[in-house]
């Protein structure tokens, strides 16, 4: 063991606050885990536009009480800084392993900085603590959550006034503040903080089942909707029920597996509904309660995946679904999607004179997107994340979207019709937009800088037959790591993943639906079509 590492590892474990932390550290000195405690102090985990995310370990490298601690000394210094001193901050936290511990630490450090904290009253979604914010007019707020990470993770999300994610420059500002922090025993600390009865979570309810009117939808046609849910092991169900009983809905049947919290997550390989199997029990659920439709959601509730029969929707079909139905109702303003997701929002949204908007990556751009004229009515991203109430929560939610979901499902099984059915008339009025993806993991990060280079150097000049012009992204404002190829009905975005070793490529085809063919006969061109723009920008990326 380098002195070095040593030495680091001594001074970490006499400056953390936590008595089991500081054992597990002084446990691996004793022991020479030299390769545990290198991993552990390679250097802090990065603040990113979301906050913090990483193994629930001790270290710098983990999240811990130490870098809980950190991060909110951080942000109160930020928050001094800005101006807001004595300000209220509101936390939130799952139903993860510590979670709650970080929340009181968080709590303890920020009242500590003069702040007025308000805390939660137990593990609530992500969307109740982001309409929290500026519900109670804080100056930040913070959730304790790792959303559909592992089991072993755990992450630490901040949100400023206007209850969005942060955008530049105020994460590297709060990060350059995390790193000035000095010893934590000096850290001031306050238990003067107050817990909150159930008024954030009532309001919240109030304002989902407000901004989408269900009246709208007959009573009958409401209550004859029968919906199969899962909370997948989260902290979404009991929210999702107020809201759908408010709405005048029947009680969701939940999957009893993955109905209450459970920090192991033990019936999944990955809290993620978009991973395989993740909804195999729900998909038997349905079938076995006649559901009409079957919800899933992350863990902290702010994504959303829906199952009709035994076909889960992509997020970009979800997506245009749901601007179809807000467009159909009347709704004015931008839709905006990330620059990832599916074009068929825009044709839709373009199709009724309304304005759209392409973002980088991530709500934090997305609900940015509005203008004066036109301020923010929808956003999406095909990873299954919906805004459909964006006045609620500035932020992705994925309980508002499930319940436009099963009015949306209400509408067309009260004419005969399903989800599904609605899709394939969109496809025969705009086409059919096939879309899909090439993922390519890897053990070395320069791989992917490798072929990001040499994408931009040489990038292909036809698709599928087709002329394609590239554009690189970096030069966009803001400057994305992407660049884009864009033909005649077809269209690839090329990105490193923000969270995984995984360069991804995001595919896109348009196939007309013709009357003599049909839609049988589109998917299979669509489908034929993708497996083709995934082995041509296979050799184009070298990879």
């Amino acid at each position: 063991m380098s002195t070095e590492l040593l030495a680091a590892a001594r001074a970490w474990a006499a400056d953390d606050p936590h008595d089991g932390d500081r054992a597990e550290i002084e446990a691996l000195v004793a022991a020479g885990g030299t390769a545990e405690l290198a991993a552990r102090f390679s250097g802090p985990l990065a603040f990113g536009t979301a906050g913090l995310r990483g193994p629930l370990r001790a270290g710098p490298a983990g999240m811990n009480a130490a870098v809980v601690t950190r991060a909110a000394a951080g942000l109160a210094r930020h928050l001094l800084d800005e101006g807001s001193a004595g300000a209220g901050v509101v936390i939130g936290f799952d139903a993860r392993r510590r979670s709650d511990e970080f929340a009181r630490v968080s709590a303890d450090v920020l009242a500590g900085a003069g702040f007025a904290v308000r805390v939660l009253p137990r593990p609530l979604p992500t969307p109740v603590l982001a309409f929290a914010v500026r519900r109670l007019g804080c100056a930040a707020g913070v959730m304790v959550t790792a959303s559909h990470n592992p089991p072993d993770d755990n992450g630490y999300k901040v949100y400023l006034d206007e209850g969005a994610q942060l955008v530049p420059p105020a994460d590297r500002r709060i990060e350059a503040a995390i790193a000035a922090v000095g010893p934590l025993r000096e850290v001031p600390r306050s238990d003067r903080w107050e817990t909150l009865g159930e008024e954030a979570l009532t309001d919240y309810v109030a304002a989902v089942v407000r901004a989408l009117d269900p009246e709208r939808v007959p009573a009958a046609d409401r209550a004859a909707l029968r919906v199969a849910y899962t909370a997948m092991h989260g902290v979404g169900a009991s929210t999702t029920r107020l809201v759908f009983a408010a709405s005048g809905f029947a009680e969701p049947v939940g999957v009893p597996e993955q109905d209450s919290p459970d920090p192991r997550f033990p019936t999944v390989a990955f809290p993620n509904p978009e991973e395989p199997g993740a909804v195999d029990l729900l998909v038997a659920l349905a079938a076995r309660s006649g559901a009409d439709v079957a919800i899933a959601q992350d863990p902290d509730a702010d994504r959303c995946s829906v199952v009709v029969g035994d076909r889960q929707l992509t997020g970009d079909e979800v997506g245009a679904l749901l601007a179809d139905w807000l467009l159909r109702r009347g709704v004015r303003g931008t839709y905006a999607a990330s620059l990832v997701s599916g074009s068929l929002m825009h044709a839709l949204a373009t199709a009724h004179g309304v304005r759209t908007a392409e973002t980088p990556t991530g709500f934090k751009w997305i609900v940015r997107a509005g203008t004066d004229a036109d301020p923010l009515v929808y956003g999406y991203e095909e990873a299954l994340g919906y805004a459909v109430a964006p006045d609620v929560v500035r932020d992705k939610d994925g309980i508002s979207a499930a319940l436009a979901v099963a009015l949306l499902a209400a509408e067309l099984k009260a004419s005969g019709r399903t989800l599904t059915d609605r899709l394939d008339e969109l496809a025969r009025e705009h086409g059919l937009f096939a879309t899909g993806q090439l993922s390519v993991r890897v053990e070395d990060l320069a791989l992917i800088a490798d072929a990001m280079a040499r994408l931009r150097a040489a990038p292909p000049a036809a698709l599928l037959g087709r002329p394609v012009e590239p554009a690189d992204l970096a030069e966009a404002d803001p400057p994305v790591d992407a660049v884009r190829l864009l033909g005649d009905g077809v269209r690839v975005i090329v990105r490193p993943s923000g969270t995984e070793p995984k360069l991804k490529a995001y595919l896109e085809t348009v196939v007309p639906v013709h009357e003599d063919a049909g839609l049988i006969a589109a998917r299979g061109r669509g489908a034929d079509e993708l497996d083709q723009l995934r082995a041509e920008m296979s050799a184009a990326l070298g990879l």
